[in-house]
């Protein structure tokens, strides 16, 4: 099968996770040939953490037809609701019948990854990336296990410590401490403050606090607080009791309902710190290219990482589509995308970046529409 573009494209996706996934469907779509090589031996699995997945990112899933799989796993939220540190509800903004979706990380991971399966995608698990050379008509990718894999094309969907990224500019800026640590939670304890149907966002005086409710009742929480940057081994040494800890101390003695619902959640609950990357200076080679975190990571306080990462995958692929080369459709790509995520990770960090409220959740991909060189 050919891409109106040109001939059809080997592509070697490294990283099996949002951006990995769904740019391999839009790839196989625009009748190219991906196969996804993923770091672990069980895809599917994560630290727990929950997402949701904005306006934006499901237009993006709905533009190759993909945005079933995920509806069907998760639930929506129809507004936010805004709350000061004394508890008075200050502002409420509502989303309409196509609002965002939340689910766990790990659940996306699975109906993504069950989803590009479906469609004729390989799935290799256990085949972490550490090297890739141009051999002279394409890219030869090294693995961890000692093995190869050719092919036209080297995607990083390897996220936020992405190594695509160092092989495009071993001089890139590493990923900037936001100064904030997230906590996540899960709890089905009875009696909390319900939120069916809308995000509920707490202002504390000391830290940040959302949480909605899922249909069968369970509470989805989590929580922004300021905190001094701590090495990896100490992240991940801290216990579910130590998260929780360090979560209920951000919000004690507030007339809030955030520390009772911390204190009613068990093991299921999670963190680590913030990181974002304002600005990638290469996104791509002649042979590789960058999506998702590995180009553009944004601290979570617009609850667009996934999202952004969506819509960069379905771009690539429309670019690659339609372009006679790579050189063209990477310069497309990078033209279409660089702009507005570099403002999103400026706004998420708190910037004013001249956009009115809702700016990001109206873009719209439409998966027909030709790209052309710029």
């Amino acid at each position: 099968m050919e891409s109106s573009g040109g001939s059809t494209v080997r592509v070697l996706v490294a990283g099996g996770g949002i951006s990995g996934t769904v740019t391999a469907m839009a790839l196989k779509r625009a009748g190219h040939d991906p196969v996804v090589f993923e770091a672990y031996p069980a895809g599917g699995d994560d630290i727990g953490a929950f997402l949701t997945i904005m306006h934006n990112g499901m237009d993006a899933l709905r533009a190759i037809g993909a945005d079933g799989p995920v509806i069907d796993s998760s639930f929506a939220a129809h507004g936010v609701e805004l709350v000061a540190a004394n508890g008075e509800t200050v502002g409420r903004r509502e989303f309409g019948t196509d609002g965002p979706r939340t689910m766990t990380r790990a659940a996306l991971y699975r109906v993504l990854q069950v989803e590009a399966t479906r469609r004729g995608v390989p799935i290799e698990r256990g085949r972490r990336l550490v090297g890739a050379k141009p051999d002279g008509t394409g890219i030869a990718a090294e693995f961890a296990d000692g093995t190869t894999e050719t092919g036209d094309v080297v995607v990083g969907a390897d996220g936020l410590h992405s190594m695509v990224r160092k092989l495009i500019d071993p001089d890139a800026d590493a990923p900037r401490y936001t100064g904030q640590t997230i906590v996540w939670g899960y709890t089905r304890a009875t009696g909390l403050p319900p939120a069916a149907g809308i995000y509920r966002m707490v202002r504390g005086s000391k830290a940040a606090f959302g949480f909605t409710t899922a249909p069968d009742g369970a509470t989805f929480w989590f929580a922004r607080i300021p905190d001094a940057e701590r090495s990896r081994e100490a992240i991940a040494a801290v216990t579910p009791a130590g998260w929780r800890e360090f979560a209920q101390a951000a919000f004690a003695g507030e007339p809030l309902p955030c520390a009772d619902i911390i204190a009613a959640t068990g093991d299921e609950v999670f963190g680590g710190h913030s990181y974002d990357v304002p600005r990638t200076r290469l996104w791509s080679t002649p042979e590789m290219v960058l999506v998702g975190d590995a180009a553009h990571a944004a601290a979570p306080a617009d609850a667009q990482g996934a999202s952004m990462a969506i819509e960069d995958s379905v771009v690539l692929a429309q670019c690659l589509r339609d372009l006679p080369d790579r050189a063209s459709a990477f310069a497309a790509y990078e033209g279409l995308r660089r702009e507005r995520v570099e403002k999103l990770v400026a706004s998420s960090s708190g910037q004013d970046v001249g956009e009115k409220p809702g700016w990001v959740y109206a873009h719209h991909i439409d998966w027909d529409a030709k790209i052309t060189a710029r």
